[in-house]
């Protein structure tokens, strides 16, 4: 059994997608504390040749709430107003009459906090781009919000019967191998090779949201780029 645990991003860049696709299970690490600034509610797209960066808007988020606390502000013109951007943004994609209906299903998802509009949204991509892995939310199934850290990673991936855990490459410096070893638990950290592929006559710009890849790419392309990485 292979495991990755990670927080909720909204409509993330492949690397996120890349670590999905290669384990067994994926546990959406829902019940942390919200990071203000960072990428659960937050991606970019191409616009004009250049990252443009976009928010889904939250009521009242804090560093004191746990992520699924988390609500969406009840307003309705954000999605109209992103949905009129990405059709901008990519109304010229080869893939765009494909994918677009897409993300208008996500946007239009009845979700009233950003943990579920994540998960949920999770769901429909993976299933659109063939990834059979099992995606859980922490905060429904572990009950052990009192460990912190490493610990609590431990926690999960002993309760799954996890062989190996799989965490990007930034957690190299919060995870030890050793730790892991000690409980029969093989650690390995992914990493992503950039890998051009055409934006309209632009130079590349890479790690952009998912939905960049999916507006370029046909599925044998994303396929390829789902496993251009390396295991360290």
């Amino acid at each position: 059994m292979t495991v990755a645990i990670m927080q909720p991003y909204f409509l993330p860049y492949i690397g996120y997608f890349q670590l999905l696709n290669t384990v067994d299970k994926f546990v959406l690490y829902d019940d942390v504390n919200f990071i203000n600034r960072g990428w659960v509610n937050r991606n970019s797209i191409l616009l004009g040749g250049k990252p443009h960066l976009f928010t889904v808007p939250l009521d009242n988020a804090s560093q004191n709430k746990l992520i699924h606390e988390v609500k969406m502000t009840g307003e309705a013109s954000w999605r109209k107003k992103l949905i009129k951007t990405v059709q901008q943004a990519y109304q010229k994609a080869p893939y765009f009459p494909t994918v677009f209906p897409i993300f208008e299903e996500i946007l239009h998802l009845e979700a009233t906090d950003i943990a579920d509009l994540v998960y949920r949204s999770l769901l429909i991509l993976k299933g659109y781009m063939g990834i059979e892995t099992e995606l859980v939310r922490s905060s429904r199934i572990y009950e052990n919000s009192s460990l912190k850290g490493q610990a609590r990673i431990l926690d999960i991936c002993n309760k799954e019967g996890a062989t190996q855990y799989i965490n990007p490459i930034g957690g190299q410096e919060l995870y030890g191998r050793a730790h892991f070893e000690a409980q029969g638990i093989q650690l390995n950290f992914i990493k992503s090779n950039p890998h051009p592929y055409p934006q309209f006559k632009n130079a590349f710009v890479p790690w952009l949201s998912i939905l960049d890849v999916l507006m370029f790419n046909d599925m044998t392309n994303t396929q390829e780029l789902l496993l251009d990485f390396e295991l360290v």
